[in-house]
């Protein structure tokens, strides 16, 4: 697979509070491949939110592994405004545990081809948003 399309949303209730990440992982016509929802260490929406795209690029290097991954291009696509601008580097990063994240997830985009961030509407992240609320109800 040369192109792979990764929904992906972060939540959390109480916001910081119990928080989970959700991650659809999609060949590059769209058909889903491999579902997850995950409980994360408490947190913020936001925090969640970038936990969700580093799960899914380690999870996308460890099911293809790192020799095919260089060649492939990959589409994170999230509902969360902030963290596509953030990552686009079109907002500025101003807390400290958010650039954490952000370098986190920088380092693992070396890893790869190519890997954009695109923001969609929450209504073409549902399944990604359902199993993340699936594993906080867990």
């Amino acid at each position: 697979m040369k192109h792979c399309i990764v929904y992906t949303d972060g939540g959390s209730r109480g916001n910081p509070g119990p928080s989970a990440i959700g991650v659809v992982i999609a060949d590059g016509e769209g058909k889903v491949i491999h579902t997850y929802g995950e409980r994360v260490e408490n947190g913020t929406n936001n925090e969640a939110e970038y936990k969700a795209v580093i799960f899914a690029l380690r999870k996308i290097k460890a099911l293809f592994g790192k020799e095919r991954v260089k060649a492939m291009t990959v589409e994170v696509r999230a509902d969360s405004e902030l963290l596509v601008r953030q990552l686009n580097g079109i907002y500025k990063l101003s807390t400290e545990h958010i650039q954490k994240l952000f370098i986190e997830i920088w380092n693992l985009k070396t890893d790869f081809g190519t890997v954009t961030f695109t923001h969609v509407p929450r209504e073409q992240n549902t399944l990604a948003d359902a199993a993340l609320n699936e594993a906080l109800d867990r």
